[in-house]
């Protein structure tokens, strides 16, 4: 891997006498690293079923793993949700906010996913996270692993910054900025990164993280906790960052970040300040993951503004055709007062839910299906949130066969079974709908997700 020159000049004035090992690091491969959604599947029982080779635990990230599989990818349990895949290193943001069940949590650069999956572990359902992701098709995928986690207590907005602090003032227990960067530290897996780095577009993100950070910091109430996080290397999307961001908003303050397993403090050098001492580095030749900076705020004072709740607004004839799905092929009950519904598709919202009306939301809660010529037809976003239990009919599939890569790759499948709306799963564990008729089962499993 060819690095560029003045990335290795501004490197080796960083790093001084760690530079060569800095450097070293490039020539060994990448750590491929995988979290547990203890959402779908306890961590102790995924350790006994886990199809790939550990290689070790993630010490920074609770259930994180190590593993040498290269396409963890294409197995059924991923299909499932069962696990995330993530860069190792990463993992270690969502921690230092030590989020609670109960909480209000924002992710305000949210996809593809991968901080947002890991709070709704901690939520364990309880409270609601807002995911939000400013551009369309990268919410889109957010959306898309949301779903396939199997989270119930997300709502996923496409908005900026700046419109979602005009909702949002004072409200968040917990925000994660995990901005957008000139991606350092993902030059082994993003050669994109790799080739269009350059000091003008560090400055660029420079001005971007500005803005964000300011606008993330409105939302968070008093009391409350930010993490900022990038994964790159400069000292301008860094440490200037929060030096600047520290001057201008004296109701916070930083909150030291312990430096073990090889997290290294901030640059406190290079802007004369102390205090970003308690910021911490993560680089490859210290730990076994790419590389990631870490500030932690505590808002000490500030406004607030309560947010009015959404009124359910799902019609009688909406909630009956409903109600005869969930008597006929589920074993659980969903609450009349938080169905909503959007032209034709009906949710499940999370409970206690805000008005989001004036944000432009593309998943408010579960969707639970959509209602076509006086039917209704669930959608995979409640099969996902559902254990096989929940259902009364059912079709399980083993990942040591073929039937389950068949099915998640959209092939329809032949059983003698009366017909119906069936939950199919992988060795237990819920993967999508399929409408048995006359012995074929026609596959629900959404197409953007087939292999």
């Amino acid at each position: 891997m060819k690095l560029p020159e003045k990335f290795l000049d501004r490197m080796k004035a960083l790093l001084k006498d760690e530079f060569e090992s800095f450097l070293e690091s490039y020539k060994e491969d990448r750590y491929q690293g995988i979290r547990v959604n203890t959402l779908k599947v306890d961590y102790n029982e995924f350790l006994k079923i886990c199809p790939f080779e550990i290689k070790g635990e993630v010490p920074w990230a609770k259930n994180g793993l190590y593993i040498s599989e290269e396409k963890p990818g294409r197995h059924p349990y991923h299909a499932a949700g069962l696990y995330y895949i993530q860069e190792p290193s990463a993992m270690s943001v969502t921690p230092q906010l030590d989020i609670k069940p109960g909480e209000k949590v924002l992710d305000l650069c949210a996809s593809p996913g991968g901080k947002s999956t890991q709070a709704a572990c901690y939520l364990n359902g309880q409270g609601f996270l807002v995911s939000n992701e400013i551009k369309l098709k990268r919410a889109q995928i957010l959306v898309q692993n949301i779903e396939r986690m199997g989270i119930k207590n997300a709502i996923v907005t496409n908005n900026s910054p700046k419109e979602l602090e005009k909702v949002f003032i004072g409200y968040f227990d917990k925000v994660i900025v995990d901005a957008p960067c000139s991606g350092e530290g993902m030059f082994k897996k993003d050669k994109e990164a790799l080739n269009q780095w350059s000091i003008e577009n560090i400055l660029g993100y420079q001005s971007m993280q500005r803005e964000i950070i300011d606008s993330a910091a409105k939302m968070v109430k008093p009391g409350g906790y930010m993490i900022y996080s990038t994964c790159t290397f400069s000292v301008e999307e860094n440490e200037f960052i929060v030096d600047e961001f520290l001057k201008k908003h004296k109701e916070f303050e930083l909150v030291n970040i312990e430096k073990n397993y090889g997290f290294k403090e901030g640059f406190s050098e290079v802007l004369s300040n102390d205090e970003l001492k308690k910021t911490a580095r993560l680089f490859p030749h210290r730990l076994k993951g790419e590389g990631h900076f870490l500030a932690l705020f505590y808002k000490k004072d500030g406004e607030t503004k309560e947010i009015q709740k959404i009124k359910p607004n799902a019609n009688k004839q909406n909630i009956s055709d409903f109600k005869q799905f969930e008597k006929n092929f589920l074993n659980i009950n969903f609450d009349d007062e938080r169905l909503f519904l959007r032209g034709d598709r009906i949710y499940y919202l999370p409970d206690n839910c805000f008005d989001f009306t004036s944000l432009n939301v593309l998943r408010p809660g579960i969707l639970l299906g959509e209602f076509k010529k006086n039917r209704f037809e669930p959608d995979y976003s409640l099969a996902a949130s559902l254990k096989p239990k929940d259902a009364k009919l059912n079709i399980s599939l083993s990942s040591k066969t073929k039937d389950a890569d068949k099915y998640i790759e959209g092939y329809t499948l032949n059983f003698n079974l009366e017909d119906g709306w069936y939950l199919v799963d992988v060795d237990g564990y819920s993967l999508s709908w399929g409408k048995m008729s006359k012995g074929v089962l026609k596959n629900f499993f959404p197409k953007a997700l087939r292999w």
